[in-house]
């Protein structure tokens, strides 16, 4: 038997760069078990790609292998050989010959998948030095454009791409791959409890209409001031952080298996705002009272208890005034890295978001904010829930049900967000039309009216990408700020509570 030289002899030395991590057996090992055996590709294609290859040759060999195998089309040194037999880099290596020293040297099959860790792992580790040398030369580079933040920004969004991929480009994706993962979400579905595709709201009714949070989904909750869209987030953040629980999912990872992990940004209330109308919801106490501490004995042992309760709900809360949309990017990358993870970001609100620069109207700034906050939905593969203010023109309307046009600069809102929902009571707008006591019929007729919207709410679902429109009741109890599913009348004895 002809003994069969070393192949890290036939590496040309000029080649070599040990200041780089790199691995050649391991490389002429993977492509050995590969050309021996074709089936190892199925095994090893999801985590080495060319590009991982150190060697460019190498990276070569296995493109022109994994295309033919790809195609079903038998693939070893002595069919490859045509396709790379003007290969000057293979040339320098001995040619065909090399491919079949390649194949002959394969030791065994059965530890592809190990060699092509290996591979994969340490050209992340070259992507990383890659990256710190792009990082360094950009802060040792003066310009009047790019501030150390603005830098620090966008190493953290490369630092993340990389974390999130093991590579810095996703690129293109098969259809089975689609495929698989439209499956994996119509599992998890089929096994969490009320049978969502989505994240649940809490707010029955609101999760039968849009099927859940869905991750990767922008959603803008809109309406005027004083309907309730703060009320409503905290509502909705509560409920997931209250519900959150982590455990094994149905493909065998461990993550969050109901509820969710709620990262709120209060662009307009401090923390210790946001934190006294969740309790007040949770405990039942009108926030009015806790703000002047006119509660007695029973009331403040109850808010008491809420907040030991709530002291370990997954509810993280940054108060940060007029954040620029990068550094708010940012630091949701840094939470979804946590431990802990991230699985509901929420944003209040819109307008008070800065742009990362100056732009010459308003319409391209909150584009561009929108676009921020799309973008974040799909790289952290979470669902977002930006508050939004609309303009005055629902004021001067008879009907002062809100619609898309009345979007502040709605162009760029209505087009991003997938869905667009508007928060309405009309109970706050016919108070505002009580008659005159001497009017005794106008009188009766509107405290009539008053009593039919009483203590209701109505959301409307103007634009869904994945759904339907319509509108949701819901009950709001106005002492709370509290929004609750409403007891319909065939419901005796139905309670409106949301946070069951």
């Amino acid at each position: 038997m002809t003994e069969i030289t070393p192949l890290k002899a036939q590496m040309p030395e000029a080649d070599a760069s040990p200041d780089l991590p790199h691995n050649i057996e391991a490389e002429q090992q993977l492509l050995g078990a590969v050309l021996s055996s074709n089936d190892v590709l199925d095994r090893v294609d999801d985590l080495v790609k060319p590009d991982h290859f150190y060697d460019p040759v190498h990276a070569d060999i296995f493109a022109a292998a994994s295309g033919r195998i790809t195609k079903g089309l038998q693939t070893d040194a002595t069919t490859l050989k045509n396709f790379l037999a003007d290969h000057d880099g293979l040339k320098a290596l001995g040619g065909p010959e090399y491919l079949l020293r390649l194949q002959l040297s394969a030791i065994a099959t059965s530890a592809a998948r190990d060699y092509a860790q290996l591979i994969h792992d340490l050209a992340l580790r070259r992507e990383l030095i890659d990256l710190g040398r792009t990082i360094a030369d950009r802060a040792q580079t003066v310009r009047d454009d790019a501030t150390p933040d603005e830098q620090i920004v966008e190493a953290e969004a490369d630092l993340f791409k990389l974390a999130s991929t093991g590579t810095t480009s996703r690129g293109f994706q098969s259809f089975l791959r689609a495929l698989t993962d439209a499956v994996d979400i119509a599992n998890a579905a089929y096994h969490r409890d009320g049978g969502l595709a989505g994240i649940s709201t809490g707010l029955t009714d609101m999760d039968k209409m849009l099927g859940g949070l869905h991750n990767s989904d922008l959603l803008i909750l809109a309406g005027r001031p004083s309907m309730g869209k703060t009320s409503l987030a905290t509502n909705i953040a509560f409920n997931v952080a209250k519900a959150w629980k982590r455990g094994r999912k149905p493909d065998g990872s461990e993550g969050t298996v109901n509820g969710g992990v709620v990262g709120f940004f209060s662009l307009e209330m401090s923390a210790a705002q946001l934190a006294q109308r969740v309790l007040s919801e949770a405990s039942e106490v009108p926030s009015e009272m806790i703000r002047k501490g006119d509660l007695n004995e029973q009331e403040f042992q109850r808010y008491l208890r809420a907040a030991q309760d709530l002291e370990s709900c997954p509810l993280y809360i940054d108060d940060t005034p007029a954040l620029p949309i990068s550094q708010l990017a940012a630091r949701a990358r840094r939470l979804k890295r946590a431990p802990h993870g991230l699985d509901l970001l929420i944003i209040d609100y819109l307008q008070l978001v800065r742009p990362a620069s100056a732009k010459d109207s308003r319409v391209n700034e909150v584009s561009e904010i929108t676009q921020g906050l799309k973008a974040i939905a799909k790289e952290l593969d979470i669902p977002v829930i930006a508050l939004s203010q609309l303009s005055r023109q629902v004021e001067q309307r008879d009907d002062k049900r809100p619609q898309l046009s009345d979007l502040r600069e709605s162009g760029s809102i209505e087009q991003d967000a997938d869905v667009v929902m508007f928060v309405y009571r009309g109970e706050y707008y016919k108070e505002r039309e009580k008659p005159g006591e001497e009017n005794l019929e106008a009188m009766a007729k509107w405290q009539q009216e008053m009593e039919q919207l009483h203590g209701k709410a109505e959301i409307i679902i103007g634009k869904q990408r994945h759904g339907p429109v319509g509108s949701v009741d819901l009950s709001f109890e106005g002492r709370f700020t509290k929004f609750g599913n409403l007891a319909k009348p065939w419901q005796a004895g139905g309670g409106t509570d949301g946070f069951q």
